[in-house]
């Protein structure tokens, strides 16, 4: 068997290849692309029998994604790719200096590999059905975060120079775009103050009793309110109507990124089954499945799905002292499209609801309670993908069922 060791960057690659033993048998620096992956290739074939396996290929990486992890894999090679944090622990363990290059990374990682392998999660290779779904969800959620850190933005500004427009344009949201058009005509208190109830209820249209909206928008504009000086208000306002037209463009691309999520996810054998699950739409359904991926063989058990979430608790012992508390590494993007399964399910399903009552029963608060709704909902889920059947509320909740009534 070789073992590699990968310390990679943005437009190079440090390796270190090591046989059975822990030798040393070449360092090399590698150019990103099909050069270095073909020098890699070459490199390999020095040090392996003319009929090895390609599996006798052990590749310790920092990334379990992208272009060259991808060759990689298709290469046949077994593929590890390590958390950061993991890969610091082992350089740790190797010396207690502190010291740091490129060199040592690729050894370290090697020497991982070689050493640990067994406690290491192998890069499973998603399909590319899923890969678009997760390109596509994750490019989603990525523009509504930075529409509602612009939206806070916006929040601030209108706060600190024109406190009317919040109190007017509470009801409809600073992201609608009737509320992002009137800023847009007239981001000042005196432009604001002079809008007809014509010209405010043009911006509400499609909206039910557009006449009363109108005139209580128009009443509030017109009110006395605090301000700022004049040429600190024309300040404010071209910061406004900028934030305006970005939150804008956002919108649209959310709309347009929202339809190809639903184009792909529509697409995937697993769709059905997911969106069989309580609490779970297009758009969140897209983001469990890009988020946990699709490859066979990657989740041994409803445990390891549980763990990889984030949902299930940690126990840490001391001497007599034991504590269970949740899990604070996790993948943040999956931890929160669960917790929102959990949220909605609660409204949309009776056995669920029955199970987070039983337990703020017993004095659990409203995010544990959530959480551990959710580690139940990631183990029903991986039953239902395992068997590739639907969500059946009898079978699912069968157990607590059982349960109570002995």
């Amino acid at each position: 068997m070789l073992f590699v060791g990968d310390d990679w960057a943005e437009d190079h690659h440090d390796v270190e290849v090591q046989d059975e033993d822990g030798k040393v048998v070449k360092r090399v620096r590698l150019p990103e692309g099909m050069a270095g992956i073909t020098r890699l290739h070459d490199l390999v074939g020095r040090f392996v029998a003319e009929d090895a396996d390609p599996s006798d290929v052990l590749v310790c990486i920092e990334v379990d994604r992208g272009p060259w992890v991808r060759a990689l894999v298709a290469a046949g090679y077994r593929v590890f790719g390590v958390d950061p944090k993991q890969a610091a622990r082992h350089r740790e363990i190797l010396g207690s200096s502190g010291a740091k290059s490129d060199k040592g990374d690729a050894h370290a990682l090697a020497d991982m590999i070689r050493t640990r392998r067994n406690q290491l999660r192998q890069v499973a290779g998603d399909s590319e059905i899923a890969e678009a779904v997760k390109v596509v969800t994750r490019a989603h959620q990525t523009l509504l975060w930075e529409r509602t850190r612009h939206m806070l933005r916006l929040r601030v500004a209108l706060r600190d120079y024109f406190p009317a427009a919040l109190a007017a344009y509470k009801p409809l949201g600073l992201t609608s775009e009737a509320v992002l058009r009137l800023l847009a005509k007239a981001p000042t208190p005196e432009t604001a103050a002079k809008l007809t109830i014509n010209q405010i209820s043009a911006t509400l249209k499609g909206r039910r009793d557009i006449g009363a909206k109108a005139a209580a928008i128009q009443d509030v504009l017109r009110g006395e309110h605090l301000g700022q000086a004049p040429l600190v208000t024309g300040a404010y306002a071209s910061t406004v109507k900028a934030l305006a037209a970005v939150i804008t463009v956002l919108n649209s691309e959310i709309k347009t990124l929202e339809g190809e999520v639903e184009a792909h996810f529509g697409r995937h054998p697993d769709a059905e089954v997911i969106l069989s699950q309580p609490g779970i739409g297009v758009v969140l359904g897209a983001r469990v499945l890009a988020e946990f991926g699709d490859a066979e063989g990657r989740y041994v058990s409803a445990r390891a799905r549980k763990n990889y979430a984030g949902t299930s608790p940690i126990t840490r012992q001391f001497g007599k002292t034991k504590i269970v508390q949740a899990r604070f590494v996790h993948n943040d993007r999956l931890v929160d499209a669960l917790h929102l399964q959990a949220s909605c399910a609660l409204l949309h399903d009776p056995e669920v609801r029955a199970y987070y009552d039983q337990l703020k029963a017993r004095d659990v608060s409203h995010n544990a309670a959530l959480r551990q709704v959710g580690n139940r909902l990631v183990g029903i889920l991986h039953g239902c993908l395992k068997t590739h059947t639907t969500y059946d509320q009898a079978t699912a909740w069968s157990h607590r069922n059982h349960d109570l009534a002995a």
